[in-house]
């Protein structure tokens, strides 16, 4: 059976370009009328590695330099979005459109390094190359399977139901159409379908993951770390099964003094579960200079209300490696005194060697305190977050019931991981986004403006109408 060639003309070369990104869907021309040949993308043990190296390398991009930490805070009562660009005030002021571009160039990089993955995950097994083991195989779809699980943990964060591209389409004939057509046009999925794919590739993966020793590679403890997250943030939490993903983390430890995590002199420490790699050149990390620096008004300026929480908590050691105060020559309408004025502080290293953590220890230590609060093991839970506390000289605490225990959860997660991308997740994940959100103030305790405009379809992020224009089958949110 032929295809008709207009069939071809939609598929053709944007079939080919999705090693590039399967986003691409309709930049196309013709290249014949007939099938389009369907070959083993990896041939050799070097054509797995630079797939593999496409992988990591992803970490120094766009994404994860700039639009990770300011969707993760720049959203929250931690920061406000700084800078001077109009579509990232949409994001900070709850009022983001679906042509927004930052949110289309973000459904891209995550679907582009979705295909990364898949392209290992459904082709690394048929290289015929014997210098490429088959243990090394058997690694690589491991890694491959927790970064898929991770991107598609964030896509379903920030969108609900979002399509599941399983499979790098690389060709189409008469035989695969169908299949090819779902991955190329596809629907979006329930959000109880993403969770299960997440959750199986990663407790897939975790046999044959590099050990976890291994800080700049997807390894086991970042497998474990992400099933825990995932189960307490999926509908209807498995909290038994956070404490028992997060047990599994073995091999790390808080490391003594809160600022050696951000010094730029203790990379791979024992604290770190995984980490982007900018010290030794796997990636440029010039992200760090969109948030730190007084040649120009940056991103994520620290909010008044955070400086205010850490100081009414007398947490000085985490306030100073969090936030850096110098004189600017701009003015600005959240901080009037431009002599003292703050940036974020934890990508303070400016030259393109900044690491930072996909994941630390003392993110999952609370993130067990969490369970513990919902599970009823109150002293359980105090005594994680006083692990925690106890590193940077604060008092202990204790914990009188679940509302109690999750209002400190949730401020000691605040006060630890600030800047590092976790707020606005955090708060969604335990229903508190609205009722904190809407009560943010400025620096003389008036709530700001905007902090009306969040509500429950703002939890969400538009499906970006560029895809939408591109793929009949994809709805909308509510709300947009």
């Amino acid at each position: 059976m032929k295809i008709n060639k207009a069939i071809y003309y939609l598929f053709g070369a944007s079939i080919l370009m999705t090693s590039i990104s399967c986003n691409d869907f309709l930049d196309t021309e013709p290249i014949t009328e007939d099938a389009v040949s369907i070959e083993n993308p990896l041939n050799t043990k070097d054509d797995a590695d630079k797939r593999m190296n496409a992988i990591y390398t992803a970490f120094g991009n766009e994404y994860w330099q700039l639009d990770y930490f300011f969707n993760g805070d720049a959203q929250t009562e931690v920061s406000y979005a700084g800078a001077d660009n109009v579509q990232n005030f949409q994001q900070d002021e709850y009022r983001i459109l679906s042509t927004n571009p930052n949110i289309e160039r973000d459904w891209k990089y995550l679907y582009g390094f979705i295909n990364n993955s898949n392209m290992i995950l459904n082709y690394v097994d048929e290289i015929k190359d014997p210098a490429l083991t088959s243990a090394r195989k058997a690694e690589m779809k491991s890694e491959a399977a927790i970064f898929r699980a991770l991107y598609y943990f964030h896509a379903v964060q920030l969108w609900g139901e979002v399509p599941l591209i399983t499979k790098a389409v690389i060709g189409v004939n008469a035989d695969n159409f169908d299949e090819v057509y779902n991955q190329v046009y596809p629907a979006r999925k329930s959000v109880q379908e993403v969770y299960e794919l997440i959750i199986s590739d990663l407790e897939n993966a975790i046999a044959n993951a590099p050990a976890e020793n291994e800080k700049y590679r997807a390894n086991k403890n970042l497998a474990y770390g992400l099933l825990a997250k995932a189960y307490a943030t999926k509908p209807n939490p498995d909290w038994a099964k956070v404490k028992q993903y997060a047990s599994n983390i073995s091999g790390v430890s808080l490391l003594p003094i809160y600022d050696q995590l951000f010094d730029g002199n203790h990379e791979a420490n024992a604290e770190s579960i995984f980490e982007a790699d900018g010290n030794a050149g796997t990636v440029w990390a010039w992200g760090a200079s969109m948030f730190y620096g007084t040649d120009w008004k940056k991103f994520n300026v620290p909010t008044n209300d955070l400086v205010k929480t850490f100081n009414d908590e007398g947490d000085t050691q985490r306030l100073n490696a969090t936030v850096k105060f110098s004189a600017v020559s701009w003015s600005d309408k959240y901080w009037t005194d431009n002599s003292h004025y703050p940036f974020m502080y934890k990508m303070r290293k400016t030259d393109g060697t900044q690491n930072f953590y996909i994941l630390r220890y003392a993110d999952i230590i609370l993130l067990q305190a969490e369970a513990a609060v919902k599970m009823g093991d109150f002293t359980g839970a105090a005594a994680y977050i006083n692990q925690v506390r106890a590193r940077v000289g604060l008092t202990p605490i204790s914990i009188s019931s679940e509302t109690d225990g999750m209002q400190k959860v949730l401020k000691e997660r605040k006060l630890e991981l600030a800047f590092e991308g976790h707020r606005w997740f955090d708060l969604k994940r335990t229903g508190t986004t609205i009722s904190i959100l809407s009560q943010q103030k400025d620096e003389t305790g008036n709530v700001l403006p905007y902090a009306s405009n969040i509500n429950q379809n703002r939890l969400l992020w538009p499906i970006p109408q560029g895809r939408r224009d591109n793929n009949q089958n994809l709805t909308q949110n509510p709300g947009y």
